[in-house]
């Protein structure tokens, strides 16, 4: 059976309809071993309904694995060790002359290469920032792509990595872009954002700590980042990456990623919020693509040379 119930399923349930194992709270069953005490622990980590506790608890059985956001986060140590051997350079690689000259990162004077929109994600300014997104992006990615599968939790990422790029191309016009922050914020965010909307359901220990240390961890990261804006480049006139991809992702959170996130038990495709904020998105996508196709020429841009 899918794991992914429709609304006339969640409707036999609620009205008792599917008798789940156990007549007790998920919380209080013993005897279980240490993969079941983790799926618990991921169920009140994540869910802020008991019967969708219990439901993951009795449906989950580790197949597929959450390998989504391991290969992400694989493949961006390796893009980071792979340029911090041809650099020569660990901590702000982003002020060495070749860092930017790659097939990767986001430059605007190469945004008709339009793989670059994405494909940035995978390169970082230095290992502080690599160390931050890695951080948030194991911690709250892993436990929700356990929840909510590698399609919907992809789903998220992919559109607030693009959202970050996108708004980059809008808002920083001659900046260049680096980083998973666009995907990394849109999870953070909608995360947050769905205990927030379900504070007396979710269960999860000391949460109120854990919000305010993730709140922490996303300023600390977006602080690096506007600081780096603005320092002097060390190779003038060709400025420092932008900031802006972390707004637009945190944005695609509080929208997209919310709906994502609190239908658990529902199909997508079958909630009339989830196509609205598909629509706002697709929209903003469309309307960036004309930007970055128009307003550059007729706003007359002075970009930096390409890299």
């Amino acid at each position: 059976m899918s794991n992914k119930r429709s609304n006339s399923f969640r409707r036999a349930i609620l009205q008792g309809g599917r008798q789940l194992r156990g007549a007790g709270a998920l919380g209080e069953e013993v005897g279980l071993g240490l993969s079941q005490r983790l799926v618990r622990h991921i169920a009140y980590e994540t869910l802020p309904r008991e019967i969708d506790r219990k439901w993951y608890f009795d449906s989950y059985t580790c197949c597929p694995p959450p390998w989504l956001i391991l290969a992400i986060t694989i493949a961006e140590v390796a893009v980071f060790m792979y340029y911090g051997l041809q650099l020569d350079r660990w901590v702000l690689q982003v002020s060495s002359p070749h860092f930017l000259r790659g097939p990767l990162p986001y430059h605007p004077q190469l945004r008709i290469q339009a793989w670059r929109y994405l494909s940035y994600a995978f390169m970082h300014a230095g290992i502080e920032h690599l160390g931050l997104n890695m951080a948030m992006q194991l911690l709250v990615g892993v436990p929700l792509e356990m929840v909510h599968g590698a399609l919907r939790i992809g789903l998220v990422y992919a559109c607030g990595v693009l959202a970050g790029s996108l708004a980059v191309s809008v808002t920083d016009m001659t900046a260049p872009v680096v980083g998973s922050s666009g995907g990394v914020y849109a999870l953070v965010s909608a995360h947050l954002a769905n205990v927030v909307m379900n504070w007396s359901g979710m269960k999860c220990q000391f949460k109120l700590f854990r919000m305010a240390m993730a709140l922490v961890c996303m300023s600390v990261e977006f602080g690096r980042a506007v600081w780096l804006r603005f320092y002097p480049p060390a190779f003038p006139p060709c400025p420092n990456p932008s900031f802006v991809a972390h707004l637009g992702g945190v944005m695609v959170g509080l929208t997209l990623g919310v709906v994502v996130l609190q239908n658990y038990e529902q199909r997508l495709q079958e909630q009339s919020l989830f196509w609205i904020f598909f629509s706002v998105y697709f929209l903003f996508v469309l309307c960036a693509v004309f930007w970055n196709v128009f307003a550059y020429s007729l706003l007359d841009v002075r970009l930096p040379p390409t890299p």
